[in-house]
């Protein structure tokens, strides 16, 4: 990592003296999340009585898609005396968005894949907001939310091509192996069933089977060795999980595709209709969005919550507001934990068996999110076109995407690119994230993109810089045999025969239902948003068991 570190500074060195710029007039700071206020649970909190006391029915800790998934939930169900408690200043976790001298931009995830029958929470929350609709006896979704032409390019030897698989002066060798692993991912799709949520997938002794190799190992054993293969591949596991094909499961790497629209060989097959994508200039900020804005003042931002006690009659919930520095209790009859596995494992008091095992196997990814605002377009190599989802081939970086790209305006103008990093497959990864001053992240983003974008940082205003220590679980090998025996633990429950079911309740902490994407072993939209979502209903039908 040292050499590493060197050369991309160096790299930015250089590009700045042929861009005639000096870098260091390029601002910009460390936004979106603080990181300090989840590093006060590392100590022990010292009793002291509370210095103010707040009564709820339902409290909701956690801010993030599943804690809002939640609330819209009760607010259906017409249940409205409840609160939810977030860390940051602004709900929806790495769903927000943001703006840089103006133009709004993702500071997280930055679309959404239409999403297939399983997810039919979302399906109805999409619905709800107007984004899709019946026609015909067909569903549509409003084309002004789908990702506008040209979606994808990758830079590759030296020029733009269109498509993210590399595919310009490749050999027969390489499109040979493209049409295999396209097979397989059919017969996978033939010989189980993988859903998102993962709660619907099949479980079935060929995908545990999957499950118990990484994806590097399986293409090995599959003689899936060409370099254009595993680079591809492995870009989509570190864009999807955080992590490579040597550290996730060949489950996981199997199901980005065999969950979706499979994988095409270019030229020999088209996605499905449905594999389109909805995005936003400010990503995927454009739903938390949504989701908070009817919580009114039931959404207190800015607390940090460090005890959550459960006991026979209700739950006690303390928490800080960093805002006034007081200390709030929350007495509560039922709490949605809506927090990141080791946060909860962290405050739930006593712990329940089932997050205690899961909190010791999960194993998260750092994430960074640089926004660079341009004054200008830059101008381009040869090759497709600038597109909405840019990226370099074997760069240690992820691309970015142009938060102006759904504009109608004639002339492009003024932009912010967003640049994502992940860090789940660096030794120390979180480390070297929080601990590298600004500049030093700066340097490497225009080190990367200097080498398709030699006037970045002479158009280059500010970039602003998010970074998340715990951004998403990475399924490594063994997580869909611990999500199946989750799964058949609640299923031998049988509280009742409605949503109530479906939601991660157990014996052990009653009062207590547990929402969060953690508990899927990845992170995306819909499991966040279903797993919210169960959480809210069965926490709106034991209100009405209460009442």
């Amino acid at each position: 990592m040292r050499r590493r570190t060197a050369l991309a500074a160096l790299g930015g060195s250089l590009f700045a003296g042929c861009s005639g710029r000096n870098i260091d007039a390029i601002q910009g700071t460390f936004t979106g999340t603080t990181p300090e206020r989840g590093h006060l649970l590392r100590e022990p909190w010292p009793y002291r009585a509370p210095d103010i006391t707040r009564t709820v029915h339902t409290l909701i800790a956690g801010g993030g898609i599943a804690g809002l998934a939640a609330a819209r939930a009760l607010r259906l169900a017409g249940h409205d005396d409840f609160a939810l408690l977030e860390l940051e200043d602004a709900a929806g976790g790495n769903s927000r968005g943001g703006q840089v001298l103006g133009i709004a931009c993702p500071l997280g995830a930055h679309y959404l894949p239409v999403p297939g029958d399983d997810a039919r929470a979302v399906q109805d929350f999409l619905e709800e907001l107007g984004l899709r609709r019946r026609v015909a006896g067909r569903w549509q979704y409003d084309e002004r939310h789908l990702c506008h032409s040209p979606q994808e390019r990758l830079f590759f030897n030296g020029q733009w091509q269109d498509g993210l698989l590399p595919v310009q002066g490749v050999g027969a060798d390489t499109l040979a192996q493209y049409r295999r692993f396209a097979q397989a991912v059919g017969a996978a799709q033939r010989a189980a069933r993988y859903a998102i949520p993962v709660q619907k997938s099949a479980f079935a002794p060929v995908q545990l089977a999957q499950d118990a190799i990484t994806f590097k190992a399986w293409l090995s054993a599959q003689g899936l060795d060409d370099v254009q293969l595993r680079w591809y591949l492995d870009y989509c596991c570190r864009d999807d999980f955080g992590a490579g094909i040597g550290t996730v499961s060949a489950w996981a790497g199997l199901h980005y595709f065999a969950s979706r629209h499979g994988f095409h060989t270019p030229g020999e097959g088209e996605r499905d209709a449905d594999a389109g994508v909805l995005t936003w200039p400010q990503g995927n900020g454009w739903l938390s969005e949504r989701l908070a804005a009817p919580l009114g003042d039931r959404l207190h931002t800015g607390r940090v919550v460090y005890r959550i006690e459960s006991s026979r009659h209700g739950v006690t919930v303390d928490a800080l507001d960093v805002a006034s520095g007081r200390r709030e209790r929350w007495q509560a009859r039922q709490v949605v934990v809506a927090l990141p596995l080791h946060v909860a494992a962290r405050v739930v008091q006593p712990l329940p068996a089932a997050l205690r095992e899961r909190a010791a196997t999960l194993r998260s990814a750092p994430w960074l999110v640089a926004n660079l605002r341009l004054r200008a377009p830059l101008q381009d190599r040869p090759g497709a076109a600038p597109s909405w989802d840019n990226v370099l081939y074997g760069s240690a970086g992820l691309g970015y995407v142009d938060a102006m790209h759904q504009s109608l305006a004639p002339v492009p103008g003024p932009t912010v690119l967003t640049w994502y990093h992940a860090l789940g497959d660096v030794p120390q990864g979180r480390e070297h994230l929080l601990q590298r001053p600004w500049s030093h992240w700066r340097d490497v983003v225009l080190a990367e993109l200097g080498a398709a974008h030699p006037d970045l940082a002479a158009k280059m205003l500010r970039i602003d810089i998010t970074r998340y220590g715990h951004a998403m679980a990475v399924p490594v090998p063994g997580v869909l045999n611990e999500i199946r025996r989750q799964r058949l633990s609640i299923q031998r429950r049988k509280l009742s025969k409605s949503e109530y079911s479906d939601a991660l309740i157990w014996p052990d902490a009653p009062l207590l239902a547990f929402a969060h994407s953690d508990w899927s072993g990845y992170s995306v939209f819909e499991e966040a948003f279903t797993l919210g979502h169960a959480a809210g209903a069965a926490m709106a039908v034991r209100r009405q068991a209460l009442v």
